[in-house]
This record gives C-alpha cells, structure tokens and sequence, in this order.
C-alpha cells in the first residue's frame, strides 16, 4: 500500500523532519511540501491525495480553517506545538494529532492507523469492485472496462480516454478520473497522463512505450513512479 501524502506547515525546521521520518517509511509518497493552506488547494485540485500531514498554525488560513472548506477530505493528520486544539481537531474527524516536537516512533504510529484506515476503506469497496465505468461522450453513456484503457490524457476540464480500439473524450478532471480508476491498475505519470500499468510495454529514459505510442514522465512523477515500478520488479 502506498499513501500518496501532502505535508502542509509553513515551518521548513517541521517539512525536513517529517521529510526525513517518511523516507524510512516505504508505504509514504510525498507528493508535495506546501507552505501554506492555499498551495495545497492547487494540489488537491489536480491530484488524489490519501494522506496529509496539516499544520494548524499558519499564515492566510489557519489549519482548522482550511480544513472546515474541504467537503471530501483525505486522512488528515494535525502537527503543532499547541495542544489547545486537540479537541476541535477530533471534532472535524480528523485521524490523529501530533504534537511537536514529536518522535519517529509517534509519527510511524500516526502513519500506521492511516494504513489500517485506508485498508479498511478498501475492502469495504472491494465488496463489490466494479470492473468497467460509463463514460458520457457525445451525448451517450458507453461502458469502458477498466482493462480496455491503455491511457488517459488530460486536456484541462476534459479527459481524453483511449483504449486498443478508440477513444473517448469526456467532462471530467484527471483528479477525478484518478480517484475513479483502480488504483493498483493505474498509475499518473505526468500531470496530462495517467497509465494502464499493465499497458506498459518498455520503459526508457523519461518515456513510458505503450502499445502504439510513448508518453513522457513529467518531473514532478518521475520519483514517485520508478518507486512504485521497483515494487513490481524482479
């Protein structure tokens, strides 16, 4: 399992410990560092994200404050040096607290009650996994099996989807479209593309080689990418 994090303090002392915690943590992908609430948002509007590590104490918008204008919130986790709002934290569902300074050991705790939450999550929707997704385009709903998809690509408030045969385009956001997809299937490679990993052929350089064409790994994936393809290497 591999939660895709966000840390979110506006403390560059806080984002290198935390940094360094997670780099011993291999379940831990840290998709960005943001030193305030309304970087996030930019984040979260593009990408799906399992996991965020939030300060409450910041400049613009308090922690709280940017928590209470999420409607559908990843895992969060609070990090201060004030333990006065513990309680308002655990009103707004929050997954645990963490006062600063803390330990490895207190953070590797916190990291693993979101493993054992997200497991749980899964095995709730893998009840009943859906194999295939409508997809309205051109004023018809059609049914795209999952393992049909080759790619996707972003085209700003569309995606464009496209499977051995043909292709589809739809008004959907590629976040959208990534929470949508199996995640254990699917991996985002650049921020206009999202890959069937069983679709990919050959991997060289910054280029993933599909069936009938090569896609760049954008720079802000490269990382996250090769960590995740050395999991499926032997």
């Amino acid at each position: 399992m591999i939660l895709k994090t966000l840390v979110i303090d506006d403390e560059p002392l806080a984002q290198n410990i935390i940094r360094k915690y997670a780099e011993d943590i291999k379940s831990i992908e840290i998709r960005g560092f943001c030193n305030h609430a309304l970087e996030a948002m930019l984040i979260l509007e593009n990408q799906a994200i399992d996991l965020i590590f939030l300060d409450i104490n910041m400049p613009k918008l308090s922690g709280i404050e940017f928590l209470k204008t999420l409607k559908n919130p990843p895992l969060i986790i609070l990090t201060t040096a004030y333990t006065d709002y513990a309680m308002e934290g655990y009103e707004l569902n929050v997954l645990d607290y963490l006062v600063k300074p803390f330990s490895f050991v207190r953070f590797l705790k916190a990291v693993q009650k979101a493993e054992q939450q997200i497991q749980l999550s899964k095995k709730t929707k893998e009840i009943e996994k859906p194999e295939s997704i409508f997809i309205k385009s051109n004023k018809k709903s059609y049914q795209v099996r999952f393992i049909d998809i080759v790619y996707i690509e972003g085209l700003g408030d569309y995606i464009k989807i496209y499977t051995e045969k043909t292709h589809l385009i739809t008004n959907l956001t590629m976040k959208k479209m990534e929470e949508l997809l199996p995640e254990n299937e699917f991996y985002r490679i650049h921020k206009s593309y999202i890959v069937n990993l069983k679709k990919i052929v050959a991997i060289e350089g910054n280029m993933v080689e599909l069936s009938n064409v090569k896609l760049t790994i954008g720079s802000n994936f490269r990382t996250d990418f090769f960590n995740r393809i050395s999991n499926l290497s032997v």
